[in-house]
């Protein structure tokens, strides 16, 4: 499974790679796609912290780096899983600015960025099985639960002993001789 795996990864991050290093070439281009949505969110940002820059350019610059170097890591394997989840929150804003089809009212328009918005939103689901994928080995929950159990059972065990070991001193102490063990 594991070629199966490593080949769908580097698949899926293909477009991310190739958008990513693209868009940061020529940020321009989707300027005033994305200026909407980054007004609106500039505000927010400016909250968390007042250097975060929130110009169009700047916050679609952070977006290519990211889903370029997120990519990488989604292809290479290295931290795939939060690669993948970083991913799909890159391409949130990126599916809301470049494709809101509900606002068209050309039908050629809008149908290709309905398709476009689909596409993504099947890419946000391949991502979010990627950040799922243990690659075959147990995930955190399981083996903090195996653990838990382990644990408890050592526990368990220790009292068993303990108990043991004062019945023995007790009879021994009650009969005035010394029992082995």
């Amino acid at each position: 499974m594991k070629p199966v795996r490593s080949l769908a990864r580097i698949m899926l991050s293909g477009i991310f790679v190739v958008s990513g290093a693209n868009t940061l070439k020529n940020p321009g281009r989707l300027v005033p796609v994305a200026k909407p949505l980054t007004d609106r969110a500039a505000p927010m940002i400016q909250r968390l912290h007042p250097r975060i820059p929130t110009d169009t350019e700047s916050l679609i610059r952070a977006n290519a780096a990211t889903q370029l170097v997120g990519g990488l890591m989604l292809a290479s394997g290295r931290f795939s899983r939060p690669a993948a989840l970083v991913l799909a929150g890159t391409l949130v804003p990126t599916t809301f600015a470049g494709h809101p089809f509900w606002s068209s009212d050309d039908p050629v328009q809008r149908n290709h960025n309905q398709v476009h918005f689909l596409k993504n939103l099947g890419l946000f689901g391949g991502l979010l099985l990627a950040a799922a994928d243990t690659g075959g080995k147990p995930g955190l929950r399981w083996r903090a639960g195996h653990r838990i159990n382990h644990s408890r059972r050592s526990v368990q065990r220790a009292v068993r002993t303990a108990r043991r070991e004062t019945k023995i001193a007790v009879r021994s102490a009650a009969t005035g001789r010394r029992l082995p063990g």
